[in-house]
């Protein structure tokens, strides 16, 4: 357990060098209130600038506080999400390409424990930053568009950060195979868009499948009840999630032997 805490310790102090536990937090702020903000005052906005032609008709349509959430955690599936794998993508990688990975293990370290303290240095990091991020954005909606309960807001926070654990998984999944950080990166995103284009195919069909998590959310917050289809899909990124894990372990004790 010593070594244990010694490399997830490591690995956050790492994280504290290089600022990411000062700029990760504002970078997500700033995607989290970044669309509901700019939705209210865009009329404020056009009349700034100089507002519309003469007889142009621009009406803003009603935005719900649940659709103004669902814009924040949009912006966090697109950039937030990259943000996530650019972080992640040198974890195991950039180690093992330097050579610091094999001056680790050569002492009595086991691989499941050196990967598993990346693992959670890594979910603390992210999931401290979008707490933050969605408390904020959480605030500025209930300000300006409605009112969302902190218990569906509690849910929404518990049921998406199984799908950040499930991109973290898969990056230090990718880790594993390579030591060059930039091609992790292209093999996470590229699982991701397949995964997206699959969804997209067979939405009506596989409903559990993990990136319909945001939809089911969505359908949460305007229905104020948990559907079965989010428990399912829950489970699966669960399973997913110590799948992948799992995996890792297996595959980085082959690679390093």
């Amino acid at each position: 357990m010593s070594v244990f805490v010694t490399i997830f310790k490591k690995e956050c102090l790492e994280s504290w060098r290089q600022f990411s536990w000062f700029w990760v937090p504002i970078v997500f702020i700033l995607l989290a209130i970044m669309d509901p903000l700019t939705t209210y005052y865009m009329p404020t906005l056009l009349d700034a600038v100089g507002g519309l032609p003469e007889g142009t008709i621009f009406e803003m349509p009603d935005v719900t506080a649940a659709e103004a959430m669902m814009m924040s955690l949009s912006q966090m599936s697109m950039f937030g999400v990259l943000i996530i794998i650019l972080l992640t993508m040198g974890t195991i990688a950039g180690e093992r390409k330097s050579g610091v990975a094999e001056l680790i293990l050569v002492k009595p370290v086991n691989h499941s424990l050196y990967i598993t303290a990346k693992w959670l240095a890594k979910l603390i990091l992210f999931l401290s930053a979008f707490f933050i991020a969605m408390l904020f954005s959480w605030y500025y909606i209930n300000l300006l568009f409605g009112t969302i309960t902190f218990t569906d807001w509690f849910y929404m926070m518990i049921f998406y950060s199984l799908w950040i654990g499930f991109v973290i998984s898969l990056t230090i999944f990718y880790n594993t195979f390579s030591n060059k950080p930039g091609l992790v990166a292209a093999k996470t995103v590229g699982t991701l868009v397949i995964m997206s284009l699959f969804n997209s195919i067979l939405f009506h069909r596989l409903l559990w499948f993990p990136n319909n998590l945001s939809a089911h959310i969505g359908q949460m917050l305007n229905e104020g009840s948990l559907s079965q289809d989010l428990w399912a899909t829950a489970i699966i990124l669960v399973l997913l999630n110590g799948l992948l894990l799992l995996f890792s372990f297996a595959t980085f004790r082959k690679s390093t032997h």
